[in-house]
């Protein structure tokens, strides 16, 4: 049936005047009506109307949507037949809005996490970061590698990784680097050859290592390399532990990457 337009007929009102007072659309009240939800009446001509009565029950109609009820669950609260039962549906409603609360509430701390982290480079506040990476370590180097590397692939996934590491999980880390860099000057220290099977094996944990904040091919490991004897942070970090160590630890990188049929003289960072 068509719906006539305009103002009510016989004291009551058009479906296109009831969708306009409650903010929904014609065909959503065609649709409740269908759902069993309310019942419009029909003028001589077979138009809906609708009186006072049927207004009332679909502002309800409107309000559970508004707080989320399913269309499924309305029609119960609606025909509820006491005020307790209808009260019991409200309170298991109230719950299932509570639990939504939460999660959103931890969505959003993933997401400020995932700013902040993508912003700052770590999640970590300077105190931290000085007590899990040690006296040396300056936090402004995440800021700096975000100046420099921020617009890359690499460091949205460093970003991204950052932001799911607990406090706990970054001290399990720095605890690995730790070792791997002792183990890097224990190989040095007694001549370890790079192209050697221990040193490959290194070279290996090393990757792995940069790994953990972002994918890191052959190609790309011989480029960090590189940056740890030309860059004077970098060197002084290494050398550090032993003198010559970010020289050899690059040798080791490079030959590394040629067994694995990377010419180290044009690798390029991709």
């Amino acid at each position: 049936m068509a719906d006539a337009p305009g103002e009510g007929l016989d004291g009551e009102l058009t479906v296109g005047r009831v969708a306009e007072l409650l903010g929904v659309s014609v065909r959503t009240l065609h649709h409740w009506e269908a759902l069993g939800l309310v019942a419009a009446a029909r003028t001589t001509g077979g138009y809906r109307t609708y009186g006072p009565g049927e207004v009332a029950r679909l502002q309800r109609v409107v309000r559970y949507r508004e707080l989320g009820v399913p269309l499924a669950a309305v029609a119960g609260l609606l025909d509820e037949g006491s005020p307790s039962d209808g009260l019991e549906a409200l309170r298991r409603q109230r719950a299932e809005l509570l639990d939504r609360l939460d999660r959103t509430r931890d969505t959003l701390a993933a997401v400020d996490r995932l700013i902040e982290a993508t912003e700052r480079g770590t999640t970590l506040t300077a105190q931290e970061q000085a007590e899990l990476f040690g006296a040396d370590w300056d936090p402004s180097w995440p800021g700096q590698a975000r100046e420099e590397w921020g617009d890359s692939p690499q460091w949205r996934q460093h970003a991204e990784r950052a932001a799911d590491r607990s406090t706990t999980d970054w001290a399990a880390l720095a605890a690995r680097i730790e070792t791997l860099e002792a183990d890097l000057a224990a190989a040095f220290r007694v001549g370890t050859a790079p192209g050697s099977e221990r040193a490959a094996e290194l070279a290996e944990r090393h990757r792995a290592s940069v790994a953990e904040h972002f994918d890191c091919t052959y190609a790309m490991h011989v480029c960090l390399a590189r940056s740890y004897v030309d860059d004077p942070r970098f060197r002084e970090h290494y050398d550090r532990r032993e003198p010559g160590l970010a020289q050899w630890l690059r040798a080791v990188v490079e030959e590394n990457a040629r067994a694995r049929g990377v010419d180290p003289a044009t690798a390029t960072w991709e």
